[in-house]
């Protein structure tokens, strides 16, 4: 179900094609000024919707506060936590499907999971307010595979291919080291580097939706935390600030420990 959902968030947010047909090559209508919960770049060809984070910089570039893109985070946040992070992220859905591909997988240490605040304050906070440059849109891989690729490949006058730079290639660059990162260790880019989980992470003990563990019913088999896509130890932290409420552990606990409720 989760998969499915996915999907369909994906295709909802991405079904845009008449660029395909001759027409607009990035839609710049009314729908462009509503956020949608996760990451999905403003500049993909098929879009209808805007990005929180990147409307978010636009506001920092211009020295004035975001209140709906904060009132956005604030709403989805307070109601599910990170729970769009696991359900209705495009990028998302990319890193869980690169993660089954059989090659050697690797632990990350948890301590690396901080750096995403480094990434939300530092990248998409203070350098976009230093430089005036939404630089975490500059360097996102989401929208180099959604938005810089498509764009430069379909560009039928050759305008965008010759201003291909080393902007250009450094983001595709970004792009590659996390695909191959992330076919490596689970959810690689929503664990360190994505400021919107980092953001959804401060509402997670405080949200309406809630994880709770029966220890009556636990049977230490730790398989919650073994399929656990942001390898988070279920049992000690049902509500961690890591955790994107994929509700995996719920499903798949054999002695259904794990329970989903609100708060």
């Amino acid at each position: 179900m989760r998969r499915i959902i996915q999907i369909i968030t994906s295709l909802g947010y991405n079904s845009h094609i008449m660029w395909l047909f001759g027409g607009s090559v990035i839609y710049q209508g009314a729908l462009k000024g509503i956020c949608v919960p996760t990451l999905n770049c403003y500049g993909c060809p098929a879009a209808w919707f805007g990005c929180p984070i990147g409307n978010f910089q636009h506001f920092v570039v211009l020295r004035i506060i975001p209140y709906y893109v904060l009132g956005w985070f604030l709403t989805v946040g307070l109601a599910v936590g990170r729970m769009a992070c696991g359900w209705a992220c495009p990028f998302g859905l990319v890193q869980d499907l690169l993660y089954k591909l059989q090659t050697v997988k690797v632990k990350m240490p948890c301590w690396l999971g901080y750096a995403k605040y480094v990434v939300l304050f530092g990248v998409a906070v203070a350098i976009v307010f230093i430089t005036a440059e939404p630089w975490f849109c500059k360097i996102c891989p989401d929208g180099s595979l959604i938005a810089g690729i498509p764009l430069v490949l379909a560009n039928p006058g050759g305008d965008l291919r010759a201003l291909v730079g080393w902007h250009f290639y450094m983001k595709i660059a970004i792009f590659i080291g996390v695909v191959i990162a992330c076919v490596a260790i689970k959810r690689l880019f929503c664990r360190v580097l994505c400021p919107i989980g980092a953001i959804y992470s401060f509402f997670n003990k405080a949200s309406i939706l809630r994880i709770s563990v029966e220890e009556k019913s636990c049977v230490d088999c730790e398989t919650c935390r073994s399929i656990c896509p942001m390898g988070v130890n279920i049992k000690n932290s049902p509500n961690s600030i890591d955790c994107i409420r994929c509700l995996d552990c719920v499903a798949k606990c054999p002695g259904r420990a794990v329970k989903v409720g609100i708060r």
